[in-house]
């Protein structure tokens, strides 16, 4: 049975890092894109980045960019989010999501065969 399972989330200080994790299960992630998805209470979901295990081309958000940094570990079957100078506005549950080939322009909609429970991360002081 195919799966997602994120991990390492928690509560940070305004400033600090996290990495969130992304393993699959029952597949192998080696042509594929990966989603990475938040929604924070009271808000729509937003994808916020998007990485293809095979080349390792990316698509990330305007709100995050420069700070979030995506990785491919193909023989942990993970993929690897690192995010780095947290911000309040950051806390959100995030998700990670799979489907078969590259990322492209319409990463951010929901268009993924697969998807994990999703990881809280929570940015205060």
């Amino acid at each position: 049975q195919e799966q997602l399972v994120e991990s390492g989330g928690g509560l940070v200080q305004p400033g600090g890092s996290l990495r969130l994790s992304c393993a699959a299960s029952g597949f192998t992630l080696d042509f594929y894109a990966i989603g990475w998805f938040r929604q924070a209470p009271g808000k729509e979901r937003e994808g916020i980045f998007c990485i293809s295990t095979s080349d390792g081309s990316t698509f990330v958000s305007n709100s995050v960019k420069g700070r979030f940094v995506a990785s491919t570990d193909i023989a942990k079957n993970t993929v690897y989010l690192q995010m780095n100078g947290l911000e309040p506005q950051d806390t959100a549950v995030y998700s990670c999501a799979a489907r078969r080939g590259y990322c492209s322009g319409n990463y951010a909609e929901p268009f993924y065969d697969y998807w994990g429970q999703g990881t809280q991360v929570t940015v205060s002081s």
